[in-house]
C-alpha cells in the first residue's frame, strides 16, 4: 500500500520542513500526527489571518477543537516583504498569477523577514489532555496545512496577516508608484457612517480573534497597605489570593480550564501544591495541609498531568480489562521498542523497569514512574499506549 505523502509543490515542502526543523516542536507526536492526516480524521479546516482551526477526531465521539497560530507579521515587515517581490519583476508577475516564485522566500529572508514559521512562532493549541507540544491532533492539522498550501500559496500569507486582495492591491500600487499603502497611517480613512437602513441588512461579520494569552501570570501590584488589624487576613495571604486569581485567569484566557471554583478540598489543595512545588511556599503549604510532603507531591504531580482526572487515576483501584485489549497494548509497546523480557502484564498496568502504563475506565492510558518507592504520574493521559514510549528513551535490548 502506498503511504500518502504530504506537499507537492516547492512551498508546501518548504512548509514541510518548518514545521519538523525549524519551528522547534515536540518531534515526539509528529509521526502519530501523519498518522493521523493520512487517516482523514481532520474536518472542517479553516484558515484566517494568523490562525488555522479545525475538528479532529480521536478515539472519543466528540472530535477535538484545534487551533494552530503564527505570528503575523508587523507593517514595516509587510513593507520589507512586498519591497523585495517588487524588485524583481518575475517574483511580481507571479504572485499577481497566483504562483510563488521560490526566490521570494529567499529575498524576503535577506531584507530580514522568514515567511514560513520558525522557532516559536507557531503555537499549536488542541482541547485534548495531551499536553504535549504539539499533540497528534495538532501535528495533524499542522501537516494538512502544507496541502493547503500546496493548493494556494496565498494561504501561507494568510496566515502572515494578510489577504490575497489586499496583497495584490499593495503589489499594483507599489508597480504603479513605488510606494504600497501597507501601513495603516498610510492607508485612506474609510467611512465610518452608513444610513440605518443599510446597517439593518448588513451581514454580520465574524467575531475579532481573541487575542493571545500571556505567555507567563502577570505579578499582582505591591499592597500600598496592610489589612486592618483584626480583619483576619494579611498581606502575604491576599498576595497569595490575587496570584491565584491571575494564574486562574490566564487558564481560563487559553481554554485550558475553566475557574476551577468548584473544585472539592482535595482537589484544590493538589491544585495549590502543584503551584507550589520547588518555590518557597511548599513547606508552608505541607505544614498547614496536615499531610506529608511526600504524598503531597504525588498529588500535585497527579494534578499537574491529569487535574481531576489525574487524581481520580491515581486513586483508582487495580480492574480487569478484556484481555484482548491488554494483548493488544503490549504488542504496540513492544512495537514502540519496550523489550519483551522486561515487559508484564498486571491487570490493567504494564509494567517495565521503573515505568508502568494503566488503563484507566475512561479508556485512558496513564505513565506512572517509581520515585522514591511510590508511583508518581508522570505524563499526560493518551488514548493510544505507544504515545506514551518516548523514542528517544533507551529502552533495552530484547
Amino acid at each position: 500500500m502506498v503511504r500518502r505523502t504530504f506537499a507537492k509543490t516547492w512551498w508546501g515542502r518548504a512548509w514541510i520542513d518548518a514545521l519538523e526543523n525549524r519551528a522547534r516542536l515536540d518531534p515526539n507526536r509528529l509521526p502519530r500526527g501523519r498518522t493521523y492526516a493520512r487517516q482523514d480524521r481532520v474536518w472542517g479546516m479553516a484558515v484566517e489571518p494568523g490562525v488555522v482551526t479545525a475538528l479532529v477526531q480521536g478515539r472519543r465521539r466528540q472530535p477535538y477543537r484545534v487551533t494552530v497560530r503564527i505570528r503575523p507579521l508587523t507593517d514595516e515587515e509587510w513593507d520589507r516583504v512586498l519591497g523585495a517581490v517588487v524588485a524583481r519583476a518575475a517574483h511580481a508577475a507571479a504572485l499577481l498569477d497566483g504562483e510563488m516564485d521560490p526566490g521570494i522566500v529567499d529575498d524576503a529572508r535577506a531584507a530580514g523577514v522568514d515567511l514560513f514559521p520558525t522557532a516559536g512562532e507557531l503555537v499549536p493549541r488542541c482541547s485534548c489532555p495531551d499536553w504535549a507540544d504539539p499533540c497528534k491532533h495538532s501535528a495533524a492539522v499542522c501537516y494538512l496545512m502544507a496541502d493547503r498550501v500546496d493548493a494556494d500559496p496565498f494561504d501561507l500569507l494568510l496566515l502572515r496577516g494578510r489577504e490575497r486582495e489586499e496583497i495584490l492591491a499593495d503589489l499594483r500600487a507599489l508597480r504603479a508608484t513605488g510606494a504600497a499603502p501597507s501601513k495603516s497611517s498610510d492607508r485612506p480613512v474609510r467611512e465610518t457612517t452608513m444610513p440605518a437602513r443599510d446597517a439593518w441588512r448588513r451581514t454580520i461579520g465574524a467575531l475579532p480573534s481573541v487575542p493571545h494569552a500571556p505567555r507567563k501570570p502577570a505579578r499582582p501590584a505591591p499592597w500600598p497597605t496592610d489589612p486592618p488589624a483584626g480583619s483576619g487576613l494579611d498581606t502575604a495571604g491576599l498576595t497569595q489570593l490575587a496570584s491565584d486569581a491571575v494564574a486562574r485567569a490566564r487558564l481560563m484566557s487559553t481554554g485550558e480550564c475553566d475557574s476551577e471554583l468548584a473544585l472539592d478540598a482535595t482537589a484544590d489543595l493538589a491544585r495549590r501544591a502543584e503551584a507550589a512545588l520547588n518555590t518557597p511556599q511548599w513547606e508552608t503549604l505541607v505544614s498547614r495541609s496536615g499531610i506529608r510532603s511526600r504524598e503531597l507531591e504525588s498529588q500535585a504531580l497527579a494534578w499537574r498531568f491529569g487535574r481531576v482526572a489525574g487524581l481520580h487515576a491515581v486513586s483508582e483501584a487495580p480492574w480487569r480489562p478484556d484481555p484482548r485489549t491488554m494483548a493488544e497494548a503490549r504488542e504496540r509497546l513492544v512495537a514502540a521498542g519496550v523489550a519483551t523480557s522486561r515487559l508484564r502484564v498486571d491487570r490493567n498496568a504494564l509494567i517495565w523497569g521503573d515505568t508502568r502504563v494503566r488503563l484507566g475506565h475512561d479508556g485512558r492510558w496513564w505513565q506512572f514512574v517509581k520515585r522514591r518507592g511510590r508511583w508518581d504520574l508522570s505524563s499526560c493521559p493518551a488514548d493510544d499506549v505507544d504515545d506514551l514510549v518516548d523514542p528517544t528513551d533507551e529502552v533495552g535490548p530484547e
